[in-house]
């Protein structure tokens, strides 16, 4: 399988949010991981049905999602 081949969407499955392929574990949720300061081996200990290059696949299809689109920063109070 390809990087690309790693991350899938299905509108049968989690209302078709991108998931690593064969599993239910989304790229936000791998994304939300290491936010929040995890490492990528942490994150395979805690999910044995992923590998390492599922996780960088994930990354990778983030980065290109967010490349496509325009995002606009969050306003913070001062």
């Amino acid at each position: 399988m390809t990087r690309k081949d790693l991350v899938q969407s299905d509108p049968a499955v989690l209302m078709g949010k991108p998931v690593v392929a064969g599993t239910r574990i989304t790229v936000e949720l791998i994304l939300e991981k290491l936010a929040a300061g995890e490492s990528i081996q942490q994150i395979l200990e805690e999910h044995p049905r992923l590998s390492r290059e599922a996780v960088l696949a994930a990354i990778s299809f983030a980065s290109e999602a967010l490349r496509a689109d325009v995002v606009y920063p969050i306003k913070t109070a001062v």
